[in-house]
C-alpha cells in the first residue's frame, strides 16, 4: 500500500533577541581588512592501503613517477599494487602564519579507492592561489569510521574515502604583512547595514574620544590610526573589537518550505486584520491487486493497482490577529492552532495583504 498524506509538521520559530539590549562586540560582526584565512591545495599519493586503494593506470603513472624522482626507474606496466590512492590535499593557511606552525590536512580520494584507513601521505607540497607552496603535507590518515564487507554486504561508518591528518601541514612560506606600519585600518562589516555602520563609527569614537572613525559606506568604517597608538596596532586593535556595538535587525521573515521551519524576526509587526483558514487534507490510497484469468484461457496473472482519493476540509473561523510585538503576533497565530504548512500560507497572505510589516524571505 502505498499512501500520500499532507499531514502537520514540527513549527519552528527562532525569536531574535530584543533590538533595544542586543549589543554586540565589534570582532563578533566585523573583521579587519586583510586579516584572512587562505587556502592551499596539492596532489599526493596514499600508501599502505590494505587492497582498497586505486585500479587505475592514472595512479600507476604517479607511482612511477614518484619512483623516478627517487633514481628508481620503472614501467607503469609492471606496477600491480592496490596499496596506494591518488588524493587531493588540502589546508586552510590562518592569519599571519609563521614558518614552523602546523595546521590540519585533509585528504580526499579522487580515483575509485574504496578506503583509505590506514594509510601513509607521502610529503605533498601544498600551493595557493599564486603557484607558490606555502606548506608540505604528510603523515598518517584517520578517517574516524571504517568500512568493512564485500559482495553487497557490509557496514561502513563514516565516510572512508575522506580523512584527516592532525597537525599534517608544516608551514614552508609565511605572507609578509607588517600591521605597526599601517596608519589606517578597514573594519569590514560581516552584514553591510548603514545602522550599524554609523553606530560602529560613534561608539569608536567615544571609546578613542576623538573623531578617528569614519562609516565609508554600509560594509566599511576607516579607522585612522591615533599618534599614541603608532607602532602599536595590536594594542589598538584590542581596544576596538571589544567595544560593543547596538545591532539594529531588519524585520524579516524567513521560510523553510522543505522542512517547515518558520524563523521570524523581533521587530515583525501586523496589522489589525482578520484570518479565516481551512485546513484541507488530501489522502491517496494505492491498493495492489492480482487479477487471475479463468481456467484454460489465454489471459495472464497481472498486478492491478486500485487508487482512492479522499479530500477533507475543516470548517474555516475568521479570527482577528494584530501585534505591536513578536510575543503578541505567536501568541495570536498559536491561537489558531496553525501547523507549520498553515502558517507559512498564512504568512504569505499577510505579506500579499500588506498586512505584514516585514520582508518575507523563502529559502
Amino acid at each position: 500500500m502505498k499512501r500520500i498524506a499532507f499531514s502537520a509538521v514540527m513549527v519552528l520559530i527562532l525569536v531574535l533577541p530584543n533590538q533595544a539590549v542586543n549589543a554586540e562586540r565589534i570582532k563578533d560582526i566585523a573583521s579587519i581588512e586583510g586579516v584572512r584565512e587562505n587556502q592551499l591545495v596539492g596532489y599526493g599519493l596514499v600508501v599502505g592501503l590494505n587492497g582498497t586503494g586505486d585500479k587505475g593506470r592514472a595512479t600507476m603513472q604517479s607511482m612511477a613517477n614518484m619512483l623516478a624522482r627517487m633514481g628508481l626507474t620503472v614501467n607503469p606496466r609492471d606496477i600491480k599494487a592496490k596499496n596506494t590512492a591518488t588524493v587531493m590535499v588540502t589546508a586552510t593557511l590562518p592569519p599571519f602564519p609563521r614558518a614552523g606552525n602546523r595546521v590540519d590536512a585533509l585528504v580526499s580520494a579522487m580515483a575509485d579507492a574504496k578506503d583509505i584507513q590506514g594509510g601513509t601521505l607521502l610529503m605533498t607540497p601544498l600551493k595557493g592561489p599564486d603557484g607558490k607552496v606555502y606548506g608540505l603535507a604528510q603523515g598518517p590518515v584517520s578517517i574516524g569510521g571504517f568500512s568493512a564487507g564485500s559482495g553487497g554486504t557490509g557496514v561502513q561508518k563514516n565516510h572512508p574515502t575522506v580523512g584527516r591528518i592532525p597537525n599534517g601541514v608544516i608551514i614552508e612560506r609565511e605572507i609578509p604583512m607588517s600591521l605597526n606600519s599601517l596608519t589606517e585600518v578597514k573594519i569590514i562589516l560581516h552584514n553591510p547595514d548603514f545602522t550599524v555602520a554609523s553606530n560602529m563609527m560613534r561608539e569608536i569614537n567615544r571609546a578613542l574620544k576623538n573623531g578617528y572613525a569614519s562609516a565609508l559606506d554600509p560594509s566599511t568604517v576607516a579607522l585612522q590610526v591615533p599618534e599614541p597608538y603608532k607602532g602599536r596596532i595590536v594594542e589598538l586593535l584590542r581596544l576596538v573589537e571589544n567595544i560593543n556595538v547596538a545591532v539594529d535587525l531588519p524585520a524579516r521573515v524567513i521560510i523553510n518550505e522543505r522542512t517547515g521551519t518558520v524563523v521570524i524576526g523581533e521587530n515583525v509587526r501586523i496589522s489589525p486584520v482578520a484570518i479565516a483558514h481551512g485546513g484541507l487534507t488530501i489522502e491517496i490510497t494505492t491498493e495492489y491487486q492480482v487479477s487471475q484469468p479463468p481456467s484454460f484461457s489465454a489471459g495472464e496473472t497481472v498486478v492491478v493497482p486500485s487508487r482512492e482519493v479522499k479530500v477533507k476540509e475543516e470548517k474555516a473561523h475568521l479570527i482577528q490577529v494584530s501585534g505591536t510585538s513578536l510575543g503578541e503576533v505567536v501568541r495570536a497565530l498559536n491561537a489558531m492552532g496553525v501547523t507549520s504548512r498553515d502558517l507559512i500560507a498564512i504568512l504569505q497572505a499577510l505579506k500579499a495583504s500588506g498586512a505584514l510589516r516585514a520582508e518575507l524571505e523563502i529559502i
